[in-house]
């Protein structure tokens, strides 16, 4: 037997249960869902719940909400009043059993038709819980003609109960607390939650306002939708819609299986299509349902079978033509589920997905028959959906079918060396050393590979005027082999944006095989033309190259000037005239060949040896910027181009001389 196991006994004695705030705040994930900042901010729902559940009841339509500097939170609503006093059924205080008392609370009849008959909270767990793990919390409630006040510390009460007559006729309760640095590991929830839970608390609780004031800012936010999900996703689709905005509210009654109660269950739904904006938002009894559950499951189902349906009786389908899924629905549709049950099945005491399946079948049911409904009575707008729908599949099929092609074109084991026609790599296997020249032609191939240091300079040529990456779509791009060529000599991957396209993003750049990407072109239009076809590829597919300073231009010059036994190389006309005034005597001036016409000697002195050469490194200075003067000068603004050239063309017409 180990020495560990000698000493140490596990018997009848070893068996402990966590009691009173101990079972929150030594365990605050079984509650919250984590003991990090998430679970912190779920403490603070749980209170805002409450009073959101008194609000919907019909008593008070505002909710105050402070952040004070020091982290502190307070809520206060303006319904009827926490009971507090003296429960003659349960023998003791009402406070006691809602703030001390995991598992009690009074929403357990709300499928009977008594009070919160369509709630958030139904476990009895949240603001006991949040109690437990708060350093300090202070209770004021009004009702009944009467202030109570109570104060608890580290999840104990201090003081048992304070009540004061009143003639104040408000009624309502206000809790403030400070979560607790010894239960949470961070309790800096930033303002953006509040925010983002307050918007969507106001858009599924249509007229009930919420009123945000953060003490650190000074800063007030007021967030209220008179009409609920209809004005939210009016004021998401704006006028990009191309159909109406269909809004359907209904209320039913079913039972999960057999055996199981039967419960009610009513819902709301606003949705319409658009081609710029899409979104899916489920909330149930206010809760906004991250992972959606029942509510995402007949939403699927029932637009997936009612699209198709309509597509195949119309004979929009080409022949064998695969069916329509979701995917292709959801890119173009906004839409918004508002739904209350009297019963519900969460996932998880977090609230983020609800599983009832008569919840799914109801909803499933519901909207295939108001869909339908829907395309008899809108045939314009019913097609328009339709064709749309198609669109998005085949375009998700065409980026299928160039995803596994570049997979294959760009992946695999094989040797650079091997499948990249022309290419010549360097002797050296250490990244910060390589470099690559990409080099216009296979004249300029013969004279930078004669000229080059073997050791770490690599090469590859380009043939031609190379695709205008910016006016082609990916099918075409990673059809030319030219492009792949270059991408599979970088090694670095892709970086592809493009909604259908974007697991084809497989940019990784601690896979690039060099340290410094270096463009050299003759110093004529043609050899410019080419070069800024070159980085235009390299701004549409690998931007970061760029953003991380590897792309660099060599300068080539335009003039070799000879006098007695000096050459002088001269990269412009303010450089030749510079040189010419300080040699005495004769001297031979030459315009500069292409690149493929130049001696070794002359290819490693002024365009590869890294001592004498001259790089311009490419940097954006603004994305934006960048952007704009692509889309200018190569992209589809032609009459951007053309007013572009109009006022500065004479700049650079000189440039056409040069051969």
């Amino acid at each position: 037997m180990s020495e560990k196991n000698a000493n140490s006994s596990y018997n009848n004695e070893s068996i402990t249960s966590l009691k009173g705030a101990d079972r929150v705040r030594l365990r605050p994930s079984v509650i919250f869902g984590s003991d990090s900042i998430e679970g912190c901010e779920h403490s603070v729902f749980e209170i805002l719940s409450n009073s959101i559940d008194e609000a919907r009841e019909g008593f008070g339509n505002k909710i105050d909400i402070t952040l004070f500097k020091d982290k502190s939170i307070l809520i206060r609503d303006y319904g009827r009043g926490i009971p507090v006093d003296f429960n003659q059924k349960e023998n003791r205080f009402n406070w006691e059993l809602v703030f001390c008392e995991l598992y009690a609370g009074g929403k357990y009849s709300n499928n009977s038709g008594e009070n919160y008959e369509f709630s958030l909270g139904l476990n009895g767990l949240g603001t006991c819980a949040t109690q437990y793990s708060s350093e300090y919390m202070d209770v004021t409630v009004l009702r009944d003609g009467y202030k109570y006040e109570l104060h608890f510390e580290k999840g104990e009460n201090i003081g048992g109960l304070v009540k004061t007559k009143t003639d104040d006729k408000k009624t309502g309760s206000e809790i403030k607390w400070r979560p607790d640095k010894d239960v949470f590991t961070d309790i800096d929830i930033p303002i953006s939650y509040f925010k983002d839970i307050l918007k969507k608390q106001a858009i599924v609780n249509a007229g009930l306002t919420f009123e945000l004031y953060d003490e650190e800012n000074d800063e007030t936010s007021i967030f209220v939708y008179e009409n609920g999900i209809r004005d939210y996703i009016s004021e998401i689709t704006g006028d990009k819609g191309f159909t109406d905005i269909q809004y359907y509210e209904t209320e039913t009654s079913g039972r999960d299986r057999e055996d199981k109660p039967e419960y009610k269950l009513k819902f709301q739904t606003a949705f319409c299509f658009n081609n710029e904006y899409n979104l899916l938002e489920y909330y149930h009894n206010s809760s906004f349902l991250e992972y959606g559950g029942s509510p995402d499951k007949a939403v699927k189902n029932a637009f997936v079978f009612a699209i198709d349906k309509y597509i195949k009786n119309n004979g929009l389908y080409k022949k064998d033509e695969k069916k329509i899924t979701f995917s292709d629905i959801e890119d173009s549709l906004i839409l918004v589920i508002n739904s209350f049950s009297t019963m519900t099945s969460y996932e998880n005491q977090t609230k983020k997905s609800i599983t009832n399946k008569f919840i799914q079948d109801a909803m499933a049911d519901y909207f295939k028959h108001q869909l339908e409904v829907y395309f008899i009575e809108n045939k314009i707008e019913a097609d328009k959906i339709a064709n749309q729908v198609l669109a998005n599949k085949r375009s998700r099929e065409t980026a299928e079918k160039t995803r596994v092609s570049i997979r294959k074109k760009l992946t695999g084991n094989i040797d650079i060396n091997n499948r990249v026609e022309k290419f010549v790599n360097c002797r050296s296997k250490d990244v910060e050393k390589r470099e690559i020249y990409i080099v216009e032609g296979d004249s300029a191939l013969g004279s930078c590979k004669l000229g080059r240091n073997a050791e770490f300079q690599a090469i590859i040529p380009v043939r031609g005027k190379i695709l205008n990456c910016l006016k082609a779509d990916y099918n075409k791009i990673f059809a030319n082999s030219i492009i792949t060529d270059l991408l599979k000599v970088l090694g670095c991957g892709v970086e592809i944006k493009s909604k259908h396209n974007s697991d084809l993003n497989s940019f990784d750049i601690n896979q690039l095989k060099w340290n410094k990407v270096i463009i050299c072109t003759d110093a004529d239009v043609d050899g410019f033309q080419i070069r800024t076809l070159i980085l235009t590829m390299l701004y549409r597919l690998v931007p970061t190259l760029i953003k991380e300073k590897k792309v660099y231009i060599a300068e080539s010059p335009l003039y070799e000037i000879t006098a007695g036994k000096n050459t002088y190389f001269a990269y412009s006309d303010s450089e030749k005239t510079q040189i010419l005034s300080k040699i005495k005597g004769k001297y031979k001036i030459q315009r500069s060949k292409g690149l493929g016409e130049n001696q070794p000697e002359m290819m490693w002195e002024t365009t590869m040896n890294p001592k004498t050469r001259r790089l311009i490194l490419v940097t954006p200075d603004t994305v934006e910027n960048t952007q704009e003067k692509f889309e200018l000068l190569l992209g589809e603004n032609l009459k951007g181009r053309k007013e572009f050239i109009e006022e500065f063309g004479h700049l650079y017409i000189d440039l056409s001389d040069i051969s």
